[in-house]
């Protein structure tokens, strides 16, 4: 796992279901990316009170999601995950640059022995964590540690990167991979710096990509020439 400068792998929250930072709590359990995002943009610019109540509570009436929906696919972002369990909340979810900006949601639970841990889909896939439970929340390096080693059951395990980068590889065709730099998003309204942390491996992993692809076509280039002019 890449150390990013600047970032505290070390963070942990004191609890999942005690937090006192107001944004987060607004966030909680919002499923829809694209209200989270509007959202997130009415806080920061300082005019939450100004935003439509409607766009506040966790779940969309019928006739709000029609409506959002209506303007443009992405804006039903997340709204098919599945419902979440008696105490259950997302703690980091990732975002796919997809017609449709399908979710991916890492979601945690109280259990009698400390905290259990799932991921869940839009399309009711099944997934594997490498720590599905904890006796206390996650570090910012063990919550990364889940995407770099989770798996999406029955997926080729031919590439690294665990679901942090299946999604990138998985969209590969061709040489395309400078159109994917953007495509995956890692996010968290409770580990604020796990977003900075992938934005950096993204960028490595394209120019690993690059440099990779300039070698191939380099060889290939040689292969050629001894071919025009055997030894």
């Amino acid at each position: 796992m890449k150390l990013c400068q600047g970032i505290n792998y070390r963070f942990r929250p004191k609890s999942y279901w005690a937090e006192t930072d107001p944004l987060s709590a607004i966030l909680g359990n919002v499923t829809g990316e694209n209200r989270r995002k509007l959202i997130l943009d009415y806080w920061q610019s300082g005019r939450i009170e100004q935003l439509d109540i409607a766009l506040l509570p966790d779940e969309d009436d019928e006739d709000t999601r029609t409506k959002l929906g209506g303007i443009t696919p992405s804006f039903m972002s997340g709204k098919f995950l599945p419902p979440e369990l008696p105490g259950e909340i997302e703690i980091a979810r990732i975002t796919l640059k997809s017609t449709t900006s399908d979710v991916i949601s890492l979601r945690a639970r109280p259990i009698p022995a400390g905290i259990a841990y799932r991921c869940v889909d839009e399309y009711r896939a099944g997934f594997k964590l490498p720590i599905p439970r904890s006796t206390a929340p996650l570090t910012l390096k063990e919550l990364i540690h889940q995407f770099d080693r989770g798996s999406l059951k029955g997926a080729s395990r031919d590439k690294k990167g665990g679901l942090s980068l299946y999604y990138n590889w998985l969209n590969v065709v061709g040489d395309n991979h400078e159109s994917l730099r953007h495509f995956t998003s890692i996010s968290s309204p409770i580990y604020r710096q796990l977003h900075d942390h992938y934005e950096e491996i993204y960028s490595d992993w394209l120019k690993q990509c690059v440099e990779y692809r300039a070698i191939r076509l380099f060889k290939i280039s040689l292969g050629r020439k001894k071919e025009q002019f055997p030894e």
